[in-house]
C-alpha cells in the first residue's frame, strides 16, 4: 500500500515576515535557519523519507526556484518538480498536485506539507503520518493534523472539534481562520479547539472531488485538460491556464465547507517558524538569552535578541538593546523590537513603494 502514498510539499511562498533575511531570490525554505547544515525544505524532504518512497516526493514550487530545488534536492525526480507560473495560493497549488497524481496513479493517497515547518519528534511525526494514512484510506475523508494550543495566537487557524471517528481523530465542528485576540483567548480556553498545521492528508480523488464541488471554479480549468496531466502535454497545459486560476487558500475554499473532514490531534513539537520571535523560541541562547544567527556578536546589557546576518564574516557589537531583531541581508538593516514583528509586512510593502522590487 505504501507504494501509493505520495508527498506533496508546497515551496513556493515568498516568507515576507522574515525580511530582509528571506528574500524574493531565496525565500526561507531554502535557508539553514537552524544552523544545522539543512535548509527548511531539506529537513522537509528528510523527514518524510522514512514514510513515503523517494519517486513519490513532489515538490510544487514557482518556476523561479527551479535551479535552487535542483540544487537542494538532486535525489527528486524532474517530473516531480512542479512550476507553477505563477503564485496562486495553496488551493491551486494542491489541486495542481492532486490531477497529476491521479493521473499516475488512480489508488494514490497524499500528505500535503508545507516546506518551511520545524518538528522536534521526527519518529513521533511519522507514526502520526502513517495514522493519518490509514485513515483517509480506508474512507472518503479529509484529515488535518491539528496542534494544542499554547497562547492565544491570532496569526494561525483553530480547528473546533467533535466527536472521535477512531481513537486520536476527531470530526471538525468548524474552521476559524486567525481569529482576533478575544475570540482565541475563548478557543484556548474552552479546550474544544486546536490549531491548523497546514499538513493535510486525503486520496487524490477524495480532494478533487471535493474541490469540484466547493471550487469548481478552479477544477473547471484542470478538467478541460485532465487527458493531458501524467503526459508531457502537462506543462503546456499548465502554462498556458495556471495563471486563470483564481487565487484562494485551500483552507476557504474547501476545509471549511466540506463536511467530510476530519483532525488528528498531535504533540509533535511542531511550529511553523513564521516570525522572527518564533525562530527565537526555537533556536539556542546564549547566557543573555540572546539567539545568534550565522554571524558574530559582542553584546553589552544586551539581552532577548536575535542577531541574523547574511554574511558570515560581519561582527555586530551592541549596547543596551533589549527585545529586538536585528537583521541584516547585506543591503538591507533592519532593526525592529520583536514585539512590533507584525509591522514587517508593512515595512516591505513601503519599501516595495519606495524602491520596487530593488531591496525584495
Amino acid at each position: 500500500m505504501t507504494n501509493h502514498r505520495y508527498c506533496v510539499i508546497m515551496c513556493g511562498g515568498v516568507g515576507s515576515r522574515f525580511w530582509p533575511y528571506s528574500r524574493e531570490d531565496c525565500p526561507k525554505q531554502f535557508i539553514d535557519f537552524l544552523g544545522t547544515g539543512r535548509s527548511l525544505l531539506q529537513m522537509s524532504y528528510d523527514r518524510i523519507l522514512p514514510i513515503v518512497p523517494k519517486e513519490n516526493i513532489i515538490v510544487v514550487t514557482n518556476e523561479k526556484y527551479a535551479p535552487l530545488i535542483r540544487e537542494q534536492l538532486p535525489d527528486v525526480l524532474p517530473t516531480n518538480i512542479l512550476l507553477e507560473p505563477a503564485r496562486r495560493n495553496t488551493a491551486p497549488c494542491i489541486a495542481w498536485a492532486a490531477y497529476h497524481i491521479a493521473a499516475l496513479d488512480l489508488q494514490a493517497s497524499m500528505i500535503v506539507a508545507p516546506s518551511d515547518h520545524l518538528i522536534t519528534r521526527e519518529s513521533v511525526f511519522e507514526d502520526c503520518v502513517r495514522r493519518g494514512f490509514e485513515f483517509v484510506e480506508s474512507r472518503d475523508a479529509l484529515l488535518t493534523l491539528g496542534i494544542t494550543p499554547v497562547r492565544p495566537e491570532t496569526g494561525y487557524g483553530y480547528i473546533q472539534v467533535g466527536q472521535e471517528a477512531v481513537p486520536g481523530i476527531l470530526k471538525v465542528k468548524t474552521f476559524t481562520e486567525k481569529p482576533n485576540l478575544e475570540l482565541a483567548k475563548v478557543f484556548l480556553e474552552s479546550g474544544e479547539f486546536f490549531w491548523n498545521s497546514g499538513i493535510f492528508l486525503w486520496r487524490a480523488s477524495s480532494i478533487i472531488e471535493a474541490l469540484r464541488k466547493y471550487a469548481s471554479d478552479i477544477t473547471s480549468l484542470f478538467d478541460k485538460g485532465v487527458s493531458d496531466f501524467g503526459s508531457p502535454r502537462e506543462t503546456d497545459f499548465i502554462r498556458d491556464n495556471f495563471t486563470a486560476c483564481p487565487p484562494n487558500s485551500i483552507d476557504y475554499a474547501v476545509m471549511e465547507k466540506a463536511d467530510n473532514v476530519y483532525v488528528e490531534c498531535v504533540n509533535f513539537g511542531w511550529n511553523d517558524l513564521g516570525t522572527w520571535s518564533a525562530l527565537y523560541d526555537n533556536s539556542p541562547k546564549n547566557q543573555d538569552t540572546n539567539v545568534t544567527q550565522n554571524c558574530k556578536v559582542i553584546a553589552y546589557e544586551s539581552a532577548g535578541n536575535i542577531f541574523a546576518v547574511r554574511q558570515t564574516d560581519k561582527l555586530v557589537v551592541v549596547h543596551g538593546l533589549k527585545d529586538y531583531i536585528v537583521a541584516d541581508a547585506g543591503d538591507v538593516l533592519l532593526v525592529c523590537p520583536k514585539a512590533e514583528e507584525q509591522r514587517i509586512k508593512q515595512m516591505v510593502n513601503d519599501v516595495k513603494l519606495a524602491y520596487d522590487d530593488k531591496y525584495l
